[in-house]
């Protein structure tokens, strides 16, 4: 099989601030496996979390050396190309765009989409949250309405773990609440607050009716997630801390639910693997994203019946998306009814 790559770059309508930094633009790569005449597409996006940052210039590089490499495999040996891809230690990113390839070919070899290949029910499908980044409570306030303007929101999603401390996240917290008409609010810290924070953060937000925290503390301070659960009314679920199965039984007593991304996970097939390990655990699943297109969270919405929750909004957010594929219906992400991955090229949308 025959391995085309070619990057693109999206740029957000909004910039998305974290507590790790704030991002407005990004170069990902379009992945095309080539055989019998069928080509299956992946994504791979650059994202950065401790000693695990995929750049695109490492992505690209890895995918260039596999390239000569896969032209020996037909898309049809999964199984050996996963032994390949081990073996060379391929970055997660790659391993995704890969494997959401060798899916979508599959699907298009037998003219069905992936979630009826594997016998999934588009109607269970939960609403996805859209996410407001780290502002100020006036342009957190103007987000907010701006989501609601854009889309039939029925969730949001806040970032807090501001580098300014927790005060100016309870006050951008509550300005949020103000403009959200009551709709049921997350709270996502991304690994920025302390221990002593987190618990009272947790409180806190509890009496506000906050749905669950995810990520309170930094990835690498797992340990500390023990005395976190014990003083904490909120559910708690880890993103950074959990990459693929293997992390799962370590954290399962400390937590409550996992945010699986595809760029994480390496892919479609660790991710479903992932939640069979989760609810194995009792754990609750969401997916989430990165900087991804469409291409991407159409991918993981072939998986969305599986979720608990959703927060596949990257695309929604983009002025340049240069693909079509889930369809946006009453706040949920849909697969369609197309073949494989369902997803069209469609230039540069204005």
């Amino acid at each position: 099989m025959q391995l085309e790559i070619k990057p693109f770059t999206v740029n957000k309508r909004f910039p998305l601030t974290i507590s790790r930094g704030t991002t407005s633009q990004t170069t990902n790569l379009w992945v095309k496996i080539l055989h019998d005449g069928i080509e299956g597409w992946g994504e791979a996006s650059p994202f950065g979390v401790g000693n695990h940052a995929q750049s695109t210039v490492l992505i690209k590089q890895h995918l260039q050396e596999l390239a000569p490499i896969l032209k020996t495999f037909s898309p049809l040996q999964r199984q050996q190309i996963e032994v390949i891809l081990t073996q060379r230690q391929a970055p997660s990113s790659v391993r995704a765009a890969l494997d959401m390839a060798l899916c979508d070919w599959l699907g298009k070899l037998v003219e069905l989409p992936l979630w009826q290949i594997w016998g999934f029910d588009p109607n269970v499908i939960v609403p996805t949250s859209v996410t407001i980044g780290i502002n100020s409570p006036d342009a957190a306030r103007a987000r907010t309405r701006n989501w609601l303007e854009f889309m039939d929101v029925r969730l949001f999603k806040v970032k807090l773990g501001n580098p300014d401390g927790i005060e100016a996240d309870r006050k951008m917290l509550l300005a949020v609440q103000q403009e959200a008409l009551n709709l049921e609010l997350f709270v996502d810290a991304n690994g920025g607050w302390s221990l002593e924070d987190a618990i009272y953060m947790c409180n806190w937000l509890a009496d506000l009716g906050i749905k669950y925290v995810e990520q309170p503390l930094p990835r690498g301070q797992e340990t500390s997630l023990a005395s976190l659960k014990e003083k904490s009314p909120l559910p708690i679920f880890v993103d950074e801390s959990c990459f693929t199965n293997s992390d799962i039984p370590d954290l399962a007593n400390y937590v409550d639910g996992i945010n699986i991304k595809l760029m994480k996970s390496g892919g479609l097939t660790e991710a479903m693997r992932m939640v069979h390990t989760a609810r194995a655990y009792g754990l609750q699943v969401m997916f989430g994203c990165y900087s991804d297109s469409t291409l991407a969270n159409t991918a993981a919405a072939q998986l969305a019946p599986l979720a608990d929750y959703l927060d596949l909004d990257s695309h929604l957010n983009l002025i340049d998306d240069p693909f079509t594929g889930a369809l946006l219906q009453e706040g949920r992400v849909l697969p369609n009814d197309l073949p494989g991955l369902g997803v069209q090229y469609s230039a540069f949308a204005a």
